[in-house]
């Protein structure tokens, strides 16, 4: 019987029912929105910065971060290559060989920083021949480099043509060569676009007089969650030669941009979740208020404000789980959409973004389990507003009420 009341009396005013699920159902649509919006764009980020460059772990030789000369490079060994393969969370290891050199052509010489790495692995990495604007991606065994754009410009050069590279190599000695430009690339970040070139990893270790030596170990990981655990795992098993840093610890401006959004984003859910606790609530004052009379005519019949409170939970329960059913059901094709087709800014904001090496790209990211988690925090702010009526009819005086 309870239950055929509960049912009986949501529909009998069956607009003020469906004023409360819609009011239900957007917050969920609101808060999934919003929290699809925050991981995307978060993980859009994080995957700018270990894809443009520097991979989520970096192995060097111990204190070569601090110092970062050709000197503190190590030679490379099979044990350690192993060691890091019997992890299962590490998908890819790049090898780089990386120093500061000068390149000139003609009469104009500049500095850069020299790259020498894996032209397949780094492409898995970085995606480094999709950013290729002109000319062609290089091959492992070619003496053959790829100029930023903005380097190529400022001295000059233009595919086919030959550049020569001055710097110091491994210990000394005089590093000097004629290198062909096989490519240009665009990268994000302007820093980057303005001094790299990418040289295949043996013709690098060659010119520096570095055979079988590196600068570092570019790591990528299946799961970024399990990051910190990846890296403190790592540490004891390859020994104190070596250093491993997360992305984080080698690029903290970055990663405290990343953090400064984050912050914000909590403040505007805090006001979200404010906003919906207040048009809630409203809703079930006005669903309480209406009904007066008819509380007060149950009460007066010898219903027991007991059972009469259980029919209202009842009623306050089933509408909470009809409404959150609903938000769960339009937010879906709207995350999808968003997943599909992110907002992507231009002008100002995307220069601004541009600056830090990210796309000003604004995805959101289909998770099932932000769908349960925000339906779940808007059911438990629905249920307590809801002990309102409950508290409502405790002081409630028959006889006063029907007379409102």
């Amino acid at each position: 019987m309870i239950l055929k009341l509960i049912w009986r009396n949501l529909w009998r005013n069956s607009r003020r029912t469906l004023i409360t699920m819609a009011s239900i159902a957007f917050a969920v649509l609101f808060a999934i929105i919003m929290k699809s919006f925050q991981n995307g764009v978060f993980n859009n980020l994080i995957k700018n910065v270990v894809g443009y460059y520097s991979g989520y772990i970096q192995i060097h030789q111990k204190g070569y971060w601090d110092e970062q000369v050709l000197d503190n490079c190590f030679a490379l060994d099979n044990s350690l290559i192993e060691k890091l393969k019997q992890n299962p969370q590490i998908n890819l290891i790049v090898p780089r060989l990386e120093t500061f050199v000068l390149i000139s052509k003609g009469n104009s010489t500049k500095g850069c920083m020299l790259v020498g790495t894996d032209a397949v692995k780094e492409n898995e990495l970085t995606q480094l021949k999709n950013k290729i604007i002109k000319g062609a991606y290089f091959q492992n065994k070619e003496e053959a480099v790829i100029l930023s754009e903005g380097l190529a410009k400022r001295i000059n050069a233009a595919v086919n043509d030959t550049i020569v590279l001055f710097g110091q190599g491994y210990q000394g000695v005089m590093a000097a060569g004629k290198f062909k430009i096989k490519g240009i690339v665009h990268l994000a970040s302007p820093a980057m676009n303005d001094a790299f070139v990418y040289l295949p990893l043996s013709a690098t270790q060659y010119y520096l007089s570095a055979e079988n030596r590196l600068t570092s170990l570019s790591l990528g990981i299946d799961n970024p969650e399990k990051m910190n655990a990846v890296v403190n795992s790592l540490q004891p098993s390859i020994g104190n030669n070596y250093e491993v840093m997360p992305w984080q610890e080698m690029m903290p401006e970055i990663a405290n941009h990343i953090k400064a959004d984050g912050f914000s984003f909590y403040i505007f859910s805090g006001i979200l979740y404010l906003i919906i606790g207040f048009g809630l609530f409203g809703t079930i004052l006005m669903m309480t208020v209406e009904r007066m009379y008819e509380f007060g005519m149950l009460i007066a019949i010898g219903m027991k404000k007991s059972k009469l409170k259980i029919i209202l939970l009842g009623e306050t329960f089933l509408i909470t789980l009809l409404g959150v059913v609903l938000g769960m059901m339009l937010s879906m094709p709207s995350v999808i959409y968003l997943q599909e087709r992110p907002i992507r800014f231009s002008g100002e904001i995307a220069q601004a973004y541009e600056q830090f090496g990210f796309e000003a790209l604004f995805p959101a990211e289909f998770d099932l389990n932000i769908f349960f988690t925000q339906s779940l925090i808007v059911l438990f702010m629905a249920l307590l507003i809801g002990l309102y009526p409950l508290w409502f009819v405790s002081g409630l005086n028959p006889v006063n009420a029907m007379k409102k």
